[in-house]
């Protein structure tokens, strides 16, 4: 349903009215009279026109939009029905369609319309029946295409139709799509020439999961974190209006990303810019992932979905608004702040609760509009185009994440980031394995807190709309009133912590590497210099593979470890990353933090490492110690974190060629284990660092040690092994550490050139 207005006021109105689908009547179109003329020279910001007539001869000079009523079901329940979207059989993809499909045996689906289809030109001409089964033949080819790469799944078919309208309305890429994180333009990048790349998403030398400026000329905006899209979109508005451009600039965001604090700053610039700019919120009703409370019990987290469920579209009094808008900038400024307020008030006793939150920051609300009808969402496109309008216009749509593809529809994460998967039923293909299979990184950590929680009451989980990602989804289950779902709002989840600390609590926040970079003015402000206890385990620390480059963890060793009072540590296997927990749970003085990689565990026996398989309770580690793995005498390898395994790998590589090596297992990179440090430092003539992480890390408080205490005056030849200068894009995470340079081989030829054997360093090139 959508925002009615007329173009008349007075006592009798001349328009008839409809009834939407909440009861409320909705008006139709009304030629009236144009009482703009009675004010010379007045020009109110104008409004849209009506989608299902013209306005009546001599009106055109209104301007106005009115938009008539659209059936969108509420609760999300959005075009579960050929009937009730007008797209016919077109946005459901049958059981016997995916029953031909098989990439093993390269059995494609059959799309007829999309093969003619190289660019967005290409549709200009179709009609909606051919615009519907266009939609039909894109989700089809996402599904197969994505079964076997893996990748993201849901979202992509979630909008699938919006992008067809998008491409079918505007004239990409004069015109900017800006999609917010990304993971949702596998459509969009198949409508624009990037098809046939679509096998090598997310692999090693092809196509990016996200969108990509480097890519295309239709990716206006790379992206990958959340929230960015709307300031993005303003700031490529503001400057097509210096260069007197007229292209449209279209931000497509969803109801997960507008939570972030970003998306609020930007649409309150925009409100006040008052620049020409769509903004589109996809409302899935996800929040990228499931974000809820109480096993799914409750609604998403956060007071904005409640307001979006409340919003109304139909507006009573948006053309007396609209024309008092006017009528008050002409009088003195006291009654101009007056009316203001007047009109504040009206519309939040006509409207209800939360249905002016949009247009509170400045934004012409319209909606909600079922994201699943074509019809609707072209003509309302079309109308929003085509208008002279002043100032930015957010259109409201609901759509079904996974939506045509029964397996994802019944998912509870709609199969929001999916590996390689059968397309006929949706269920995950594992590739065989004569190893057994050893838990991840992520559900160690998970386990680990729970057992530190069953004996401490003061541990909080907190995390920022990735419960699944952190395990603490796992953490949940156990204490449900413990655990904390801050939306995506790092910089908030940071102070929240604190605010905890300071009350006694023992929070842990745990929180993607990548994604704590978005509240490091939190950490340095509110947590370190008030030497609050929080603490911060990173996952995702270091290389992630297919992810790429938006998702790396490459800098939180940097940009952790150079804060005062900041206790950093890393794990070289599960079983530290255990005892890691619980020292960090045990430091109740200043904040820490612990960082530990994407993937499984090594298989330890957890009994062996003085842990109980059972509970998997840690036992605290002497902090700033670390330990020598295997003894040696010529050259010394200082693994931090998960590169421990490339450092004994490389020893085993040079013992065969006559080179003895030290291994440590440094464990913490502040405080540093300044004794262990010195020892190597006297007793080998080479060292060298390695860490998966970049420039002025670990090896840099390790140098400036060795330089203070004087270990550099006689001769002791230092090198450090970091993540290169630069961004290393996705690929299997071996092809990424080989383009990095830290692999066994490549530390094993470090040490050999260092020791003055460059022929032999060239054994392992």
């Amino acid at each position: 349903m959508m925002a009615g207005v007329c173009s008349h006021v007075g006592s009798e109105p001349v328009c008839s009215t409809s009834q939407a689908a909440n009861g409320r009547s909705l008006h139709s179109h009304c030629p009236g009279s144009n009482i703009l003329s009675t004010f010379n020279g007045l020009r109110p910001r104008p409004v849209l026109r009506h989608l299902s007539k013209s306005a009546a001869p001599g009106t055109k000079s209104h301007r106005t939009l009115t938009v008539k009523a659209v059936k969108t079901p509420v609760n999300g329940a959005v075009g579960n029905n050929s009937t009730s979207n007008g797209n016919d059989a077109f946005d459901k993809v049958s059981v016997d369609e995916l029953d031909a499909f098989d990439p093993s045996t390269n059995n494609k689906p059959l799309t007829p319309l999309l093969d003619t289809v190289n660019y967005p030109v290409h549709i200009k001409n179709f009609n909606r029946r051919q615009l519907k089964q266009l939609c039909k033949e894109l989700r089809e080819d996402v599904i197969y295409n994505v079964s076997s790469t893996g990748g993201h799944l849901g979202a992509s078919l979630g909008v699938t139709d919006l992008t067809v309208a998008l491409h079918y309305v505007f004239n990409a890429p004069e015109d900017k799509f800006i999609w917010d994180v990304g993971h949702q333009a596998y459509p969009h990048k198949i409508l624009t020439g990037r098809r046939s790349r679509m096998p090598t998403i997310r692999q090693t030398g092809g196509m990016s999961g996200f969108t990509n400026r480097a890519e295309s000329e239709y990716d206006p905006f790379g992206a990958g974190h959340s929230s960015t899209s709307i300031s993005a979109a303003l700031g490529m508005a503001v400057a097509r209006d210096f260069k007197g451009r007229k292209n449209h600039c279209v931000a497509v965001i969803g109801d997960g990303a507008i939570t972030g604090g970003m998306a609020y700053e930007a649409m309150n610039h925009a409100g006040f810019l008052d620049k020409n700019m769509i903004v589109v919120l996809n409302d899935n009703q996800q929040v990228s992932l499931p974000t809820q409370y109480n096993d799914q019990q409750q609604a998403p987290v956060g007071a904005l979905s409640g307001a979006l469920g409340r919003i109304q579209a139909n507006r009573p009094l948006r053309e007396l608004r609209e024309i008092a808008k006017g009528v008050t900038k002409q009088l003195p400024e006291p009654f101009q702040e007056a009316t203001a307020k007047i009109d504040e008030y009206a519309r939040g006793m006509i409207s209800g609760s939360g249905s002016t939150l949009f247009e509170e920051l400045g934004l012409y609300y319209i909606g909600p509009i079922d994201g699943h009808n074509l019809d609707d969402l072209i003509a309302v496109l079309q109308e929003v185009k085509t208008t002279e309008t002043v100032g930015p216009v957010l259109i409201h749509i609901i759509t079904q994440k996974g939506k045509g593809y029964a397996p994802a529809e019944s998912a509870s994460d709609k199969m929001h980031g999916v590996g390689p998967y059968n397309p006929k039923d949706g269920k995950s293909i594992s590739k065989p394995s004569s190893k057994p299979k050893v838990a991840s990184y992520t559900n160690f950590f998970a386990d680990a807190l729970i057992a530190e929680a069953e004996r401490d009451s003061r541990i909080i989980g907190v995390h920022a709309a990735m419960g699944g990602g952190t395990g603490m989804n796992r953490f949940q289950k156990r204490f449900n009133s413990r655990t904390f779902d801050v939306g995506i709002a790092e910089q908030h989840a940071v102070t929240f912590a604190a605010g905890l600390a300071c009350e006694g609590m023992a929070p842990f926040c745990a929180i993607y590497s990548t994604f704590l970079q978005r509240g490091y003015d939190q950490i340095v402000h509110d947590v370190c210099l008030q030497k609050l206890p929080v603490r911060f385990a990173m996952d995702r620390g270091g290389l992630v593979g297919a992810d790429g480059a938006t998702h790396g963890g490459a800098f939180d060793i940097t940009y952790m470890a150079c804060l005062p009072n900041m206790v950093v540590m890393a794990p070289s296997n599960e079983a530290e990353l255990i005892h890691m927990v619980a020292t960090s749970a045990a430091i109740d003085d200043r904040p820490s933090c612990f960082r530990f990689p994407r993937g499984n565990g090594l298989g330890l026996d957890l009994r062996a490492e003085g842990i109980d398989p059972k509970t998997l309770k840690g036992t605290p580690m002497e902090i700033g110690k670390g330990v020598v793995r295997r003894g040696g005498k010529d050259v010394a390898l200082l693994g931090y974190g998960s590169t421990l395994v490339q450092c004994l790998e490389a020893a085993t590589m040079l013992q065969k060629a006559g080179v003895s090596a030290t291994v440590a297992d440094m464990r913490f990179c502040k405080p540093l284990d300044t004794g262990l440090i010195r020892q190597l430092a006297k007793e080998h003539s080479v060292l060298i660092t390695v860490e998966e992480g970049s420039i002025g890390g670990f090896f840099s408080h390790v140098a400036t040690f060795l330089s203070l205490d004087g270990l550099l005056d006689k001769g002791l030849k230092i090198r450090p092994m970091t993540l290169p200068d630069k961004f290393i894009e996705h690929g299997s995470q071996s092809d990424q550490l080989a383009e990095a340079g830290l692999s066994a081989y490549h530390v094993a030829a470090s040490a050999m050139s260092l020791l003055g054997k460059p022929k032999d360093a060239l054994l392992y090139a």
